[in-house]
């Protein structure tokens, strides 16, 4: 029965990574349009904004210059992703939200990921935040330190946010992303709206994530160790409130997995069908704001406005007219089905 729940979780993570996925590909700028005449137009503008950024000395301007200069192949070593990220992180008003985009500034090659000064610093400026905890998770478990998971464990449980602070990247870019007006070259159907909903979803899509298949695989196998079934169902409760969908996902699952009461296991099943029905409807509307000036500016608009990523997309798909809940007919599509039209949207 429970490999058979960790399967139900993996394919439910894939429904919800594969169009959101999808969408970050198509939106990203360097790829969407290829190696021809309008994806090197993107290209340079991309340089040219991490350029005028990179005079900023606040932390989210140069969070925002750090996350479009990740991409860029070639970039001076003063404008680089290391030497932004770095300067935001330095940044009197930096947060956690810097810290956790720093941990990809590290050598994979060296086995040194995350960037373990950026993880100790989200460690003492977000204890409360579970996502810190997940992660630190997630590494000791690869690491066999099984105490110290069991121990990551008892904190994200006892947190009072989960927060994985891609809203706050979202923001970042989209505060950034219309420091210069896009070059005629780049327009495409969208305008220049479309050029930086492009921008700004094509770079929030490498945000760090904790491996939450972990946390899953722990709590599954809690059944004979009530205390930690204890502190899977409290983290639960906290991930379906979490900043992103994935996280929401895992709550709805452990809420499956390890609910006592039918009723609690399938009012979980059916909010884990809405929060699919909402991701794939998010996705289609990223895929056209890069087409839609009036949809580009909206997105444009929430996303200035801060928030979780979850938060972000309600309001997006609420601002569309598309309802949050389900149609009783409507079905998620296998995640190799393809990027198919969502069911017609009720209002909400």
């Amino acid at each position: 029965m429970r490999g058979w729940h960790c399967l139900a979780l993996a394919g439910t993570l894939m429904l919800l990574a594969a169009p959101a996925a999808m969408a970050a590909q198509q939106a990203a700028p360097i790829s969407a349009a290829g190696d021809g005449a309008r994806g090197q137009a993107l290209q340079s503008f991309q340089h040219d904004l991490v350029s005028v950024l990179a005079l900023r000395a606040t932390a989210q301007p140069l969070l925002g210059a750090a996350l479009l200069a990740r991409p860029l192949p070639r970039q001076p070593k003063t404008n680089s992703f290391h030497a932004l990220i770095t300067r935001a992180a330095e940044a009197s008003d930096a947060g956690p939200a810097v810290q956790w985009v720093r941990l990809t500034d590290c050598d994979a090659k060296a086995d040194a990921c995350p960037n373990a000064a950026a993880l100790r610093k989200l460690v003492a400026q977000a204890p409360d935040n579970a996502a810190v905890w997940l992660l630190k998770l997630g590494l000791d478990t690869r690491d066999m330190k099984s105490d110290a998971a069991r121990e990551d464990l008892a904190k994200a449980a006892a947190a009072k946010i989960y927060d994985d602070y891609t809203g706050s990247s979202l923001t970042a870019l989209a505060g950034v992303a219309d420091a210069l007006p896009p070059p005629p070259a780049t327009l495409g159907a969208g305008g220049a709206a479309g050029v930086q909903a492009l921008i700004v979803l094509g770079n929030a899509r490498l945000q760090p994530r904790p491996a939450l298949p972990v946390t899953a695989t722990l709590c599954e196998n809690a059944d004979k160790d009530a205390a930690v079934k204890a502190d899977c169902l409290k983290l639960g409760k906290l991930l379906e409130w979490g900043s992103s969908p994935l996280a929401r996902s895992l709550g709805l699952h452990l809420r499956e997995v390890l609910a006592a009461g039918p009723a609690q296991q399938a009012e979980a099943r059916q909010q884990r069908r809405d929060l699919a029905w909402q991701v794939q409807n998010y996705s289609q509307l990223a895929l056209r704001a890069q087409d839609d000036p009036a949809l580009a500016q909206q997105l444009l608009a929430t996303a200035k406005r801060g928030g979780t990523e979850m938060s972000q997309l309600i309001a997006m798909l609420r601002a569309s007219g598309i309802s949050v809940t389900a149609p009783g007919s409507w079905q998620p599509a296998p995640p190799d089905a393809g990027q198919a039209a969502p069911a017609p949207a009720h209002s909400p």
